[in-house]
């Protein structure tokens, strides 16, 4: 025979579960009943997830990521690391304006130009029509032997340079010449967008040689900006760059550096 107590006990659970089961009864609405899905075959579209740790991405696409991360986590010598010092928005967007007003012709502004000295030379003398021929327009300089040039003979006025060239030694030294030259330089983010301003897919380098009359204050403002932030900023030349580690591996020393500090006080007691 059970005890008073059991009983008592027993009989207080019943009536917990019938209180339970009662106040599940009251909360169900009957104008909203519960409609559980079932996501196994053929049953509710699952919802949408995040697969792209799953997907078997392009080489291409692994190795630009896997560089990424290397070059984050590798020690960067300060001559690659000067490529991560680049413009800014509003610095970028004033050295566009200027630059877009040099664009070189495209091609019927060049067939339409030759078509006309042609005709001139066709309608008078060549002594006349070399007379009458325009100088040759403004334009924005490209191609790396050509800025070369310009720099060594100091007749590019601003160079831009993008930061993003692969492989990099191919502009690795022109900083180092511009300073030696003294010929006022920039780093631009994007190759393509460099490359927008001449008329190509890419370009590695650009040079302005010279601007018209009412572009000479801007070109001058440029020309002090960049001298400040790269010509003369010996810190960037100095400073190497990466040695940042993942999440993991900074919680996992600051784990061991917490415990370590813990063991320094504790001997410190004694």
């Amino acid at each position: 025979m059970p005890s008073k107590k059991a009983a008592a006990a027993q009989q207080a659970q019943k009536e917990k579960e019938a209180a339970k089961k009662a106040q599940k009864e009251k909360k169900s609405d009957p104008l909203f009943q519960p409609a559980p899905k079932n996501f196994r075959v053929g049953g509710d579209i699952r919802p949408t997830r995040d697969l792209s740790r799953f997907v078997k991405w392009p080489r291409y696409v692994r190795l630009q990521r896997q560089k990424k991360i290397l070059q984050q986590r590798l020690k960067v010598p300060p001559s690659l690391n000067q490529f991560a010092n680049t413009l800014d928005k509003n610095q970028a967007a004033e050295l566009f304006k200027l630059l877009m007003k040099y664009q070189p012709e495209d091609k019927g502004d060049k067939a339409e130009r030759i078509k006309a000295a042609a005709e001139a030379k066709a309608e008078g003398s060549s002594a006349e029509a070399a007379a009458d021929t325009p100088p040759p327009p403004l334009v924005c300089k490209f191609g790396l032997k050509h800025v070369t040039y310009l720099i060594e003979s100091k007749k590019a006025k601003l160079v831009c340079v993008a930061s993003d060239v692969e492989p990099v030694e191919l502009v690795v030294w022109i900083p180092a010449l511009c300073k030696k030259m003294d010929v006022p330089y920039c780093i631009v983010k994007n190759k393509a967008r460099l490359g927008w301003v001449v008329r190509q897919k890419k370009a590695a380098v650009l040079a302005l040689t010279g601007v018209k009359k009412e572009d000479q204050h801007s070109l001058a403002t440029l020309q002090n900006n960049f001298k400040t932030q790269f010509n003369d900023n010996v810190a960037v030349g100095r400073k190497w760059g990466g040695g940042i580690m993942g999440l993991k591996t900074q919680a996992k020393l600051e784990k061991r550096e917490k415990a370590l500090q813990a063991e320094l006080a504790k001997k410190a007691q004694y």
